[in-house]
């Protein structure tokens, strides 16, 4: 008997960690990976778009649609991402083979208008970059969060420091109007904040095991995360990286699982102030929110002895 695979969107900046959650996205038995829609953060949305097609080639799973999204925010422009995190390219300078695929011809929100429409009621998003592009999609379709089985976001300080200022996170940063926008909406959200993706980092030994790996998808990789580990040893004190969007994939597929978790509402602080894209919590049994606050175990060896098994 085959079993079930549950139907997966990838709304994605690609980046390096969002490389990985591509990865486990397509190495994960139980998803079925129908739709990626990219929009700018780590890199703008079109670059976004060219990594995800070259590494879903790279991987063998050319096929798959990829459509670009929002290059600018709600209210604002894109101001051209992180470069010293990301690298020039969003993939740490890497050079990929390029995919003859062409991105789709929809926007990222129609692709996801269509898919949540095909799969009502079974299909999972996965939201990894900011959230225009989700923003977009409820102002074209508001039933979408109905359509939708569940609503997976890596995003938000909650009760730690961010990553950008001192209370706001990258992801809910860029768009805070766009993130309200999605947390107001009807649709059951687990969120993987900070709180959370910063205790289980990756070390040079995961690394070295993907870069060694025969596959060439598993160790680009591994060449891939080296600038991201450069950035991260001042951080960790030694070479190691964040696993912020692969953990959302993670506990969307329920490889990983939350051993602690609170149910809330969530608002975004969207003034011009110094508290703009802090993630506000408000403790509530029916609130549409599930903050995830600690893992069952630690998840970079599991990872990485998941894509190494699959390829």
């Amino acid at each position: 008997m085959i079993p079930t695979q549950t139907p997966v969107f990838l709304d994605c900046d690609t980046g390096i960690d969002d490389a990985l959650a591509l990865a486990l996205c397509l190495a994960n038995p139980s998803l079925k990976l129908v739709g990626v829609g990219c929009v700018s953060g780590n890199t703008d949305a079109e670059q976004a778009t060219r990594n995800t097609l070259d590494l879903l080639a790279l991987a063998g799973r050319s096929g798959i649609p990829v459509a670009t999204g929002a290059h600018d925010f709600l209210t604002h422009p894109y101001d051209g991402g992180v470069p010293h995190i990301h690298g020039e390219n969003g993939v740490g300078n890497v050079e990929l083979p390029a995919s003859t695929q062409a991105a789709d011809t929809r926007s990222a929100a129609e692709l996801l208008i269509d898919l949540a429409s095909e799969y009502t009621g079974s299909l999972v998003v996965i939201a990894v970059g900011p959230l225009t592009n989700l923003a977009h999609a409820i102002e074209l379709e508001p039933a979408l969060p109905q359509l939708v089985k569940e609503l997976v976001i890596m995003g938000g300080a909650l009760r730690v420091p961010g990553n950008v200022s001192p209370v706001a996170e990258a992801n809910i940063a860029n768009d805070p109007e766009a993130a309200q926008r999605v947390f107001d909406a009807k649709w059951p959200i687990t969120l993987v904040p900070l709180d959370v993706t910063m205790q289980y980092p990756m070390f040079e030994e995961h690394r070295r095991a993907l870069l060694e790996h025969s596959h060439p998808f598993v160790s680009a990789l591994g060449e891939i995360l080296n600038l991201y580990f450069d950035f991260y040893t001042d951080v960790f004190g030694r070479r190691s990286c964040a696993l912020h969007d692969p953990m959302t994939v993670a506990l969307a597929s329920r490889m990983s699982s939350a051993k602690r978790s609170e149910q809330m509402r969530v608002s975004v602080d969207t003034t011009d102030g110094e508290g703009r894209g802090q993630t506000i919590e408000r403790l509530d049994p029916s609130g549409n929110v599930r903050a995830v606050f600690e893992l069952e175990d630690e998840l970079a060896g599991r990872l990485v002895q998941q894509l190494v098994r699959f390829y």
